[in-house]
This record gives structure tokens, C-alpha cells and sequence, in this order.
């Protein structure tokens, strides 16, 4: 039975440069972010939730665009392998995109937030024990690194914040990844921005955020963005 790439070294995951090793170090992030999102209500809660979407949106969209479409190929069941994660990665940018929308008084806020965890767990789990020790009995270790250099590169572009409607797949995702991109990363700044000003300034950067969003709410709509995606993940 293939090991977890949880309980290897990074010798025997590729080298410090190899896509498990970068993977794995994400998803040691996310735990630790999990953990201090426990308990937490209020400002602090959505200062942690954006946290965890940073790092969780434009790994999942690197996975999407680079890593799926790899074990698809190199995999006699990387269709059903990859499928089961995208539905799972569809669910987050669903629950995220309804927590945004859910005041902190909201009755639904908790379960929700709790099937966001849940599913983030289970994500994690699939890849590590399952998805990943099946690749890396497929490519040896200068392919592994070969992959881990162009899913950093595509994350460190991807989009940052939910859109449930584009495509899991290429073309969608590949399409919709540079407008998304830099719409989302411009909108970070903004609302970085926003937090630290004086409240008299804060209205108008919650404008332009907002027309950010609704800018990128329409590529995401736009016909190509959501070409290449399945049933179980159209939207």
C-alpha cells in the first residue's frame, strides 16, 4: 500500500523542490490556520477566514490547472481520482462565497463554517493518502520537480478569492485565471488598505471593492470561463 505523503522525507518526496514537497507545505499551513481559526468570532474570525483563502484559492487553482490535468494523464483512473477532489474544491468556493454573504448573528454561520473545515480536512486527506503517493509512483524525481516549478509559478498568479461559477478545467480555468487574478489580488489591496485607514476613508475603499468584485463576478460568468468543466461541478 503507498504511504501517505504525510509520513515521508522530503528526500523521498522529490527533493525540496518537488510539487509533494510544496503541496505538504501548504497543507501545513492550512492546518495551522485551522487550528487558529477555532473558537475565534467577530473581526478576528474574518481576519483568519482571509487568511485561509488566500492560501487555499490559488493553490487549488494551481492544482487545477497544472497538477489535475498531469495525473489525468499518467493515471488509468486520474479522471475519477481527479474528479472527486474538484467536487470537493467546488464546495469550498461554494461555502466561502455564501460565508461572505452571512452576518456573524446568522444561525447558519456555524454550520457552515464547520463544513468548511470538514471539507478542507477531507481535501487535504484524499491528496496526501491517496492522490499524491499515486503520482509519485508514476514520475520519478526530476519530473516531480519539473511540476512543482510550474504549480508555484501558476499559483503565485492564480486568483485569491472564491468563483464557483468558472470552470474547474481547462480552458475555463486557464482563460479566466489572469482577469480573475488580477482583479482578486487588486482587491486584497484594497481591503488591506481599507483596514488600516481611518474609518472616514473606509466607505470608499469599500466601494472600489466592491466593484472590483462585481467586475470579476462577470468574467467569471462570461461564456469561456466555464467551458471544460463537468456536471458535477458546473454551475
Amino acid at each position: 500500500m503507498s504511504r501517505s505523503i504525510a509520513d515521508q522525507s522530503v528526500e523521498e518526496l522529490g527533493g525540496p523542490g518537488s510539487v509533494l514537497v510544496r503541496q505538504r507545505h501548504d497543507h501545513v499551513q492550512l492546518d495551522r490556520l485551522l487550528h487558529e481559526l477555532d473558537g475565534t468570532t467577530g473581526r478576528e474570525q474574518e481576519e483568519v477566514l482571509t487568511r485561509i483563502d488566500r492560501l487555499v484559492f490559488s493553490h487549488a487553482f494551481a492544482e487545477e490547472s497544472v497538477l489535475w490535468p498531469a495525473i489525468r494523464r499518467v493515471l488509468p483512473d486520474g479522471e475519477e481520482l481527479t474528479l472527486r477532489i474538484e467536487r470537493e474544491h467546488q464546495e469550498v468556493n461554494e461555502l466561502v462565497s455564501e460565508l461572505e454573504t452571512l452576518g456573524h448573528d446568522d444561525p447558519r454561520r456555524a454550520q457552515r463554517l464547520s463544513r468548511l473545515v470538514e471539507v478542507l480536512c477531507e481535501d487535504v486527506r484524499d491528496e496526501e493518502d491517496v492522490l499524491f503517493p499515486r503520482l509519485q509512483e508514476r514520475l520519478d524525481p526530476h519530473e516531480l520537480r519539473a511540476l512543482g516549478r510550474r504549480w508555484e509559478l501558476v499559483r503565485r498568479i492564480s486568483p485569491t478569492r472564491p468563483h464557483p461559477t468558472v470552470s474547474r478545467r481547462p480552458p475555463g480555468n486557464a482563460l479566466s485565471a489572469l482577469p480573475l487574478s488580477v482583479l482578486d489580488r487588486s482587491r486584497d489591496v484594497v481591503d488591506a488598505v481599507v483596514r488600516r485607514a481611518p474609518a472616514a476613508l473606509a466607505p470608499a475603499g469599500e466601494v472600489v471593492s466592491r466593484g472590483l468584485a462585481g467586475l470579476a463576478g462577470l468574467v467569471e460568468r462570461t461564456p469561456p470561463a466555464r467551458r471544460g468543466d463537468r456536471p458535477p461541478t458546473a454551475r
